[in-house]
């Protein structure tokens, strides 16, 4: 496990009139602060990544679909220092990835249909705190098409 990730399941409730999927709250450990909430759907098979962000914490969850989310520590002084880590989220896999500040991280939809995350932001969006990698050139040891989580 990369240091200062976390990995929380999530509960969800079911009836003849649909679900209730927990994600978030305040009284939780973990929790920080909000900032913005925000959600990204991804295509069958694209994959949105990598970006950085310099000060702000992120909280997914997929309420629709799934996703391949892939995380590396970029931090020198981490114990966990170049690790990298994958996760399968989704409606059959419901969790919470609490991602710290300085960790690269990535998904990909593996779904039939659009998958759907929910990012609960510990800061608004702010164009000048991310850090943007290019998928292909980058000095992550990370191939997409042949990895432990498809």
């Amino acid at each position: 496990m990369i240091e200062g990730v976390i990995v929380k399941q999530l509960k969800q409730t079911s009836d003849e009139r649909g679900k209730v999927m927990h994600m978030l709250r305040e009284d939780e450990p973990y929790f920080e602060r909000f900032g913005e909430i925000y959600f990204s759907m991804v295509y069958p098979g694209a994959i949105k990544g990598w970006h950085l962000h310099k000060k702000m914490a992120l909280n997914y969850a997929v309420i629709s679909g799934t996703i391949k989310l892939v995380l590396y520590d970029s931090r020198p002084h981490s114990g966990t220092f170049k690790e990298i880590q994958e996760f399968c989220i989704g409606e059959n896999n419901y969790i919470l990835v609490k991602i710290p500040f300085g960790i690269v991280n990535g998904f990909k939809g593996i779904s039939a249909q659009p998958a759907i995350v929910a990012n609960c932001a510990t800061l608004p969006y702010d164009p000048e705190e991310i850090i943007r990698i290019d998928l292909l050139d980058n000095d992550i040891p990370y191939n997409w098409e042949h990895s432990n989580a498809d």
